[in-house]
């Protein structure tokens, strides 16, 4: 039989310079307490941003979502001025958008 850790399975426990460990805890520490059940399972996972809505969206200081406007990349001696104009920049995405891209960002941009 060998003897049990010094401490518990979670506590941090030291050695004087010199001194062996105990059979017990030449492992490493346990990463399961005495009962069986884990403790890396008492905790939810953390929830992962979507790469592609970081790349495309920003958040204003009010909290709504702002992205470019689509149209802009190529074939533009076909669109009037107007058009060309007026899709400069970014524009506010709608509520009913924002509320789906929201959900792709757990926890803010």
């Amino acid at each position: 039989m060998t003897a049990p850790c010094i401490g518990g399975p979670f506590r941090v426990i030291t050695r004087p310079f010199g001194t062996a460990w105990p059979k017990a805890c030449q492992g490493g520490l346990s990463m399961r307490p005495e009962d069986g059940a884990s403790r890396l399972r008492s905790e939810m996972p953390k929830l992962k941003t979507k790469s592609g809505v970081k790349k495309r969206f920003k958040m204003t200081a009010s909290g709504k979502l702002k992205a470019g406007v689509a149209g802009k990349r190529h074939r533009l001696i076909s669109h009037n001025a107007k058009y060309i104009r007026q899709n400069r920049g970014t524009k506010v995405m709608s509520e009913a958008d924002a509320k789906i891209i929201k959900n792709f960002i757990p926890y803010g941009l």
